[in-house]
Order: C-alpha cells, then sequence, then structure tokens
C-alpha cells in the first residue's frame, strides 16, 4: 500500500486526520490573511453595474471614495481601504470609456462623459499625490532609477547644411552653379566684420562641379582672413520600398546626391546675401490623402535673379517654383501665413502630435513655426494649450511682433479653462520676433466662440474678429453664429506691471443666421470686414477714432455668397474683396470677366466708403469644373491667388490640382495661372504670403538670404509647450509635504535642475547632459537618485497648468539603484494624464492605460499577501523540492481531492 505520509513529505506537508484518504474529518478552512479584493469573483455579486458607475460619475460624484470600502478583514492594513478605493475609482473611468464608445451616443452626453472622465483622471492624479501608504508605494506614473525629459534643446550648431542641389558624382558640372551665380558670404565677430563676394564667372573655364566650386569658394575665404569653410555633403542613394496591394516591392537606389556643408570659423557669425533678387511667394498647402504639410516657394516675373531652376527631389516642379519644404510630421492642418521684416516666414500650424524632443501637452496644440528663405525650419514655438487648439490667424507688425489668433478649448493660462472646459473660446497671443510670449487674452461667450481673423492697428493696437454662438461680453446675441470684433490696447496692468492686452471694445453683429468674419483689413482710420451673413456676402466698414475703438460706418451687400470670403484689402483707395461663388450675379458692377460654370473665384474692386459706384469691377476667374480661393496678396496693383481647381463633374475622391494665379486688378486680366499636382492627386492650397525680394540664386544653392547657425533659444517658455505658472510636484519617497516646482519666465534647463534638486529635499539629482551621438547634438535633463538617498515621487501638476507633458517627463517614482531591502515595493501605473475620449482611437488607449494600471493595483495585492515561507522536504529536512516536485504535488493534491469525494 502507498504510504501518503512518506508521499506528502517529499513535498514538504506533513499529514493530518483531515487529509488521509477516506477520512470523514472536514478538513480545517485556510485563515485569511487578506481582505476580499474587489475585484474577487466572490465580490462580483455585490460590486456595482457598469450602468451605475456612469450614473454616479456623470451626478457629480467623487469617483474615488474611501469611505464606501467595506474590508471583511478585521485589522487589515490601511492600504488595502485606499488600494481598493483607487480600483474603484478605474472601474469608473473604465465606465465612462465603455459609454463614450457606444453608438449612436449623442453629442451631448458625449461631452459630458469625456468631461466628467478629464475630471476622474484629475482627481486619480490629486489622490495618488496625497494617499499615504505604508507597506507599499503606487504612483501614477512608472517607477525608474533615472529619467530624462523628452524635450531636447539643439546645441549651438556649427555647421549647416543645405538641401541636396545635385545628383551624380561630385565631380560632374552642377545645374544650380549655372549662369550668373553672384552672392557674397560675411563673417562677423566683435572686432568688426568681413563680406567675401562671391562670382562664379571668375572661375573662367573651370568646370562648376560641387568639388570645383568649393575650392573657389574656399580660395576666397582665405585670402579674406575668414576661417568659415564651404564643404560638400556626400547623401548616398538608398532602396526604396513600395507596396502594391498585399506585395511590398523594392526599388533600385538612385544617383547619389551632394549638397553644400558650412562650417563656422571660432566665433564668427555667418549670414549669406543676394547680389540680383525678385519677389517671391510662398504657397502652404496639404497634400496627398493624409493632408502631410508643405511650404512652396515661387519666384515672381521681374526682377533681376536668374531664373528658377527645378532643383533635386521635386517631382511636382512648375515652372517658376523655386523651392520646395515638407513639413514636420504631427502637422494636421496649416491654415495662414506671413513674411516677417527679415524675410523669414512664420507658418501657422494644427499639431496632432509633437516632435520627440518637443512634446505638446494635449491632444492637439497650435505652433508658430518660422522658416528662413531656403526652406530651413529655424524655430517651432508652441501655444502650450493643455487640452486642444486652432490656429486660424497670423499677422505680423514692423517690429516683427507676431500676433496668433483662433480658439482653444481647456486650459491655456495655467489653471483657467474658460466657463466649460469641453466649449471652444476665442484666444490672441502676442509674441515679440524671437518668439517669446509677450501676453495672451481669451475672451469667450458661454457657448463656442472661435477668433477667424487678427490684424494689427496703429500705436501697437490689435484687433480681433470671429464668430460666437452667443453673447460675447458686454453684446447682446442677434441668432445663430454671429460675427464679432475686438480691440485691444496695450496697457500696462499695474504701475509697474508688465504691458498685457486689455479689451476695450467689442461689437457683436449680423443677422438671425449664421454669420462669421472671413477677412479683415486696416487701412489708416479705416477697418473692413467680409464675411457671409445669413447667405450672403457682407463688407463692413468701421471708423477708427483716436484710440482706435472702431464704430461701425457702412455696409455693402454683394448679393449671395455661394461660397467663401478669402481676402479683403485696400489698394489704390478702393476695397478689394476676394473670394470663390458658384453665383454668376454678384451685385457689385461692372462684369470684367464672366462666370465659367460651377464655383469660380472672384474679384471684387469697391469704393472706399462701400456706396455702389460707376467704377465698381467684378471679375471672375475659373473654368467649367470647380474653383477656389484659399488666400490673396494684392502688391502693386497685381491680385495674387491660391486655391484649388477641379474637372467639371468631380467627385470627392477625384483629382485637386493647386494653382497660383495673378490677375491685374486694373484690367480684370489674367497674367499668370501655374497648376500643379501632388502625391495622390490631392494637391490643396490655404495660405499665400508674398515677400519683396526674397528670391534669389542662392534659393538654388538651398542658401537662405540671412544669418545661418542661429542658436534655438534656452528658455523653456519659448522652446517647450510649457507656460509660464505651469507646474509638477515633488515628495519624498519616505513620505512627507510635496513641494511644488513652478515654471518661471525665465526658467531654462538648468535653472529647472536647481528647483528640482532644492524641492526633492536633495534626494534627487539633477542635471543638464549633452547626447553626442544625436544629429544634430543635444541637451536634456537628467534625473537620478542622488547618491545614499530614497529618491522622490514626481507628479502632474494640476489640470490645466501641468508642467510634465510639456517638458516630456511622465510622473513617477525616481528610484536608487540599490533600493533598501527594507523599503516599500513600488508599483506605477503608468496612467497618462492625456488620456482622454474625443475620438475612437483615444477611447481604445484610454481602456488600455486603464487596464495596465488595474493590472498594477492587483500586483500591489499580491506583493502584501503575508509570506508563507520556505516549504521543507520533511522526510529529508533539505528545504524545498524542485519545481517540478512542486507540479506534482499539484497534481497528487488534485487527485486526493477527487478520492475524498
Amino acid at each position: 500500500m502507498i504510504n501518503n505520509s512518506y508521499l506528502l513529505g517529499l513535498y514538504g506537508i506533513t499529514t493530518d486526520t483531515g487529509s488521509l484518504i477516506g477520512s470523514n474529518t472536514p478538513a480545517a478552512k485556510p485563515k485569511k490573511t487578506q481582505p476580499t479584493a474587489p475585484w474577487a469573483s466572490t465580490a462580483s455579486a455585490t460590486a456595482p453595474k457598469a450602468s451605475e458607475l456612469v450614473r454616479a460619475a456623470l451626478a457629480g460624484r467623487n469617483i474615488i471614495n474611501e469611505g464606501s470600502v467595506e474590508l471583511d478583514l478585521s485589522g487589515a492594513s490601511s492600504d488595502y481601504r485606499k488600494m481598493f478605493a483607487l480600483y474603484q475609482g478605474l472601474n469608473s473611468l473604465s465606465a465612462l470609456a465603455d459609454r463614450a464608445g457606444v453608438k449612436g451616443l449623442t453629442a451631448a452626453e458625449a461631452a459630458q462623459v469625456s468631461k466628467r472622465f478629464s475630471e476622474g483622471l484629475a482627481e486619480m492624479s490629486a489622490y495618488l499625490k496625497t494617499a499615504d501608504f505604508e507597506d507599499v508605494r503606487l504612483v501614477q506614473g512608472v517607477s525608474q532609477t533615472k529619467v530624462k525629459t523628452g524635450y531636447a534643446l539643439e546645441r549651438a550648431p556649427t555647421t549647416f547644411t543645405t538641401a541636396p542641389l545635385h545628383q551624380g558624382v561630385a565631380t560632374s558640372p552642377v545645374a544650380a552653379f549655372e549662369g550668373d551665380v553672384k552672392f557674397s558670404i560675411t563673417a562677423k565677430t566683435e572686432t568688426g566684420s568681413q563680406t567675401v563676394a562671391m562670382d562664379l564667372s571668375e572661375m573662367g573655364s573651370t568646370e562648376r562641379s560641387m568639388v570645383n566650386v568649393v575650392n573657389y569658394m574656399n580660395g576666397k575665404l582665405e585670402a579674406a582672413g575668414v576661417a568659415t569653410r564651404v564643404g560638400t555633403q556626400y547623401i548616398p542613394a538608398e532602396p526604396k520600398t513600395i507596396k502594391s496591394g498585399d506585395k511590398t516591392i523594392t526599388l533600385p537606389a538612385g544617383p547619389d546626391q551632394w549638397a553644400l556643408k558650412v562650417t563656422g570659423g571660432a566665433g564668427e557669425k555667418v549670414s549669406f546675401a543676394a547680389v540680383d533678387t525678385s519677389d517671391a511667394v510662398y504657397v502652404t498647402q496639404g497634400v496627398g490623402k493624409a493632408g502631410a504639410g508643405q511650404i512652396l516657394k515661387f519666384q515672381a516675373d521681374g526682377g533681376a535673379a536668374p531664373a528658377a531652376q527645378q532643383g533635386v527631389n521635386d517631382p511636382f516642379w512648375v515652372e517658376g517654383r523655386v523651392g520646395h519644404t515638407e513639413m514636420p510630421d504631427g502637422v494636421e492642418a496649416v491654415r495662414a501665413s506671413a513674411v516677417a521684416p527679415d524675410g523669414s516666414i512664420w507658418v501657422v500650424a494644427d499639431l496632432k502630435a509633437g516632435d520627440a524632443a518637443q512634446p505638446i501637452k494635449g491632444t492637439r496644440d497650435v505652433a508658430l513655426m518660422k522658416y528662413d528663405s531656403a526652406g530651413n525650419l529655424m524655430q517651432t514655438k508652441l501655444l502650450g494649450a493643455a487640452s486642444s487648439a486652432n490656429g486660424f490667424s497670423i499677422a505680423i507688425d514692423g517690429e516683427g511682433r507676431v500676433a496668433l489668433a483662433g480658439s482653444v478649448t481647456g486650459a491655456l493660462v495655467p489653471g483657467k479653462s474658460g466657463d466649460s472646459a469641453t466649449t471652444a473660446d476665442s484666444f490672441v497671443t502676442l509674441f515679440d520676433d524671437s518668439g517669446k510670449e509677450l501676453w495672451t487674452q481669451r475672451r469667450g461667450a458661454k457657448a463656442a466662440d472661435e477668433a477667424t481673423e487678427v490684424s494689427f492697428g496703429a500705436n501697437g493696437v490689435v484687433y480681433v474678429a470671429g464668430r460666437s454662438k452667443s453673447a460675447m461680453s458686454g453684446t447682446v446675441a442677434l441668432g445663430g453664429w454671429d460675427s464679432y470684433l475686438q480691440t485691444f490696447q496695450e496697457k500696462p496692468l499695474t504701475v509697474t506691471g508688465p504691458i498685457a492686452g486689455v479689451n476695450v471694445s467689442t461689437l457683436q453683429f449680423g443677422g438671425a443666421g449664421d454669420d462669421s468674419v472671413q477677412a479683415m483689413t486696416v487701412s489708416g482710420s479705416d477697418l473692413y470686414t467680409a464675411g457671409v451673413e445669413n447667405g450672403k456676402a457682407i463688407v463692413r466698414r468701421f471708423t477708427l477714432n483716436a484710440e482706435g475703438v472702431p464704430t461701425l460706418a457702412s455696409t455693402r451687400d454683394l448679393g449671395y455668397a455661394s461660397g467663401e470670403i478669402a481676402g479683403v484689402s485696400v489698394e489704390n483707395g478702393k476695397v478689394v474683396v476676394t473670394g470663390h461663388t458658384d453665383n454668376g450675379a454678384l451685385d457689385i458692377g461692372t462684369v470684367t470677366n464672366a462666370h465659367a460654370g460651377g464655383k469660380d473665384v472672384f474679384v471684387a474692386t469697391l469704393s472706399a466708403d462701400l456706396q455702389a459706384s460707376a467704377s465698381d469691377r467684378l471679375t471672375y476667374f475659373g473654368g467649367a469644373g470647380d474653383d477656389t480661393a484659399a488666400d490673396v496678396e494684392i502688391k502693386n496693383g497685381k491680385v495674387w491667388i491660391t486655391g484649388t481647381n477641379r474637372a467639371e463633374g468631380a467627385t470627392k475622391d477625384s483629382p485637386t490640382q493647386g494653382y497660383l494665379a495673378r490677375i491685374d486688378l486694373a484690367t480684370g486680366a489674367v497674367e499668370q495661372n501655374k497648376t500643379w499636382r501632388a502625391a495622390d492627386d490631392q494637391a490643396k492650397p490655404t495660405s499665400l504670403s508674398f515677400a519683396a525680394g526674397g528670391s534669389s540664386v542662392l534659393d538654388r544653392l538651398g542658401l537662405p538670404q540671412g544669418e545661418i547657425m542661429q542658436a534655438d533659444s534656452k528658455l523653456l517658455t519659448i522652446g517647450t509647450a510649457a507656460r509660464v505658472g505651469d507646474q509638477f510636484s515633488i515628495s519624498p519617497a519616505g513620505g512627507g509635504r510635496a513641494v511644488t516646482v513652478t515654471i518661471e519666465a525665465k526658467d531654462t534647463l538648468e535653472t529647472l535642475a536647481k528647483k528640482i534638486v532644492n524641492a526633492s529635499g536633495r534626494q534627487l539629482d539633477a542635471k543638464v547632459v549633452t547626447d553626442l551621438k544625436a544629429v544634430p547634438v543635444t541637451q536634456r535633463l537628467q534625473i537620478s537618485t542622488a547618491a545614499n538617498r530614497e529618491g522622490a515621487i514626481i507628479s502632474s501638476g494640476a489640470v490645466g497648468k501641468d508642467a510634465l507633458a510639456a517638458l516630456g517627463l511622465t510622473p513617477g517614482f525616481v528610484s536608487p539603484v540599490k533600493p533598501d531591502k527594507d523599503a516599500p515595493k513600488t508599483f506605477g501605473l503608468n496612467l497618462s494624464t492625456l488620456l482622454n475620449l474625443n475620438d475612437p482611437a483615444s477611447i481604445k488607449a484610454a481602456n488600455e492605460g486603464i487596464a495596465q494600471a488595474m493590472t498594477a493595483v492587483r500586483s500591489a495585492y499580491k506583493s502584501l499577501a503575508p509570506s508563507t515561507g520556505t516549504i521543507t522536504n520533511t522526510q529529508t529536512g533539505k528545504g524545498s523540492s524542485s519545481a517540478y516536485y512542486q507540479t506534482q504535488l499539484a497534481n497528487f493534491q488534485a487527485a486526493l481531492s477527487r478520492l475524498s469525494v
């Protein structure tokens, strides 16, 4: 007979009467060592249903409530109560996320569910900061021994590399060097400057190859005593892969490419200048099915610059185009652009994701992107919206100051989210020429509103126009969407305080239907708006008093728009309105070019007082299909227009071409019309800007007019999405008061490092580290536990003022490399503060994040279970059995259980 005592003893188990086969003595009930968890099967019967959790959350109840937790084990640690309350909160967030994904949910309920989810997430963040666990540590983020900011500051560059300008071999002739190529290089030092003239005709019969031209330029630089040098940059060709159905096809590598590389001399600031120039026109557009952003540059007729050439990597080139630039990934839309006094171009883009080295705080932010004349991205200034923002308009004054207008949902100024955290408000922000924010004004109505136009007036006055679904402050709603016009004067808020934009006037106008301002301009003591009001194209003239405050003086109804307005300007004493319409009989005056069918572009010339006049003119431009006007500029009596044209009968997915046209304002004659295609046959221009003297032979060479190798600002409020007043907090690992770290206007990575060390009570070490392997070389902030210290917990700032997301840091525990053996074990929920329910993809991400956090809480619960000790083999006295025998034990015990039934 088998001896059960012997067999059980092999596995470290002793026999008793309750474990023998055939015994009638009931087995002893195992002693309860932990309270029943809310996820246990035995607790499911009493757990609230998902629908009940949603109702409670929408009713405004806290999702975390320690008082509602019942522990079924006397004397259990308080950690369990906190842990279970946290888990119930996660359950509520999960129920809200599931509700948001239900088909047929009304917009009102979806907004309410989304709002409560964001509030619940914030409540959870706040709870984790203050919950004082004893035997375990739970943090919102993760536990790491070392963390670095996602934000990276590019170290002051010493080299500048152009876009590819030649393909083939470096010793063959280069098309970009052909013809009359003349420019100058200036090297500026503390003791003065040296300008070196370059004229490739001086090379005589020497072939103008990459090698020979570089040698020529370096010879002249050396002769002038300039240390800066020009070299070549080799770009090897690589095979390309394309998708064709389910197959991946590898295409052979094309020819190698070459670029110019400028290496600055020590202490020299290098700039380029053209000898002969022409005017330039920039067009921004979305291309392809995904709408990727591009900037196109065209050389206007006239001027002295050599003719434009097709460059390398420009498959959709059209005559007159001197360059094109791909905008960074993450750009969702580009709606406006303007040229600065220094010849650079500022572009307003909506970002759905920031660069890895410059993250955004919310789900969508507005970026001001500054490009030089050669299409190189010089700077990206993020607005810093905590949730979501859109940019619609830009204006630049003579000093280079930039005004940006648009709409924002959620917080913008730290801690302030408007009347409703889920309703869009208008905003206007003023920056200096370096991208430093001077002031921001958020002026919203109770319902949604947005700023669609911004302009500068005299003496620093800023005008903002837009539309609102309800009354703006101090006005009366007229019905539907109403148009509005606001005036901001720059004044100090206190005697010694900073200058701010103060709202001194708000006008609301329109009719009972939907109205909007789509264009605005200031001319002397007059301000004009143009838009669509209740279906009609309406132009309004406002007179400005000595303070710049507008008063409505006259209105002109141009008839049913059946389209949109692209621009309004004043040229030679005439008001010029441009847009597109399918109305072939606008009420304007003499028609110089007739409507051709479908939607056509129109250019209307009106008297300055907007009264009907015999001199009024109307020009239509387009074909039998649909033609649109996206933007317009008027220079020297010429109307430059960009937009799209489509063939007659085109459907949604039919090809869409971009165009750039020039029309003589006096005669209506179409002097120029360039059209182009793009990827997926989808080219959709969005804005146009004009640069006097902005085009030259330097465009061919990939070199900008002006200074190169400019260092980025070290200020965090310029280089990141962080705003003055954004915060995060640091708590000692061993317990204690959390200390808040607040971003100030003059903060840099270096000053922030000092703040972190002090706030942590020197538990943390923070320093700026340089990544020499990165291209370009960058600097980041690195945080680790100080020597012989316990570490600290880094927590997010309050909703609407969190600095961690802007810095590319996640909340969590910075732990020692070798923690004390008696220190509580840390569990990171890895619960992002950016989770939201804005769309199906976000809902899916939220559910996945919550599920991961729930798993972390379960793991923390298991870690609190009392240790069962080491199992000893009672037959040999030599410790626990092997894994194999442990498995056999489980099988043996199961067999005993079946036999005893």
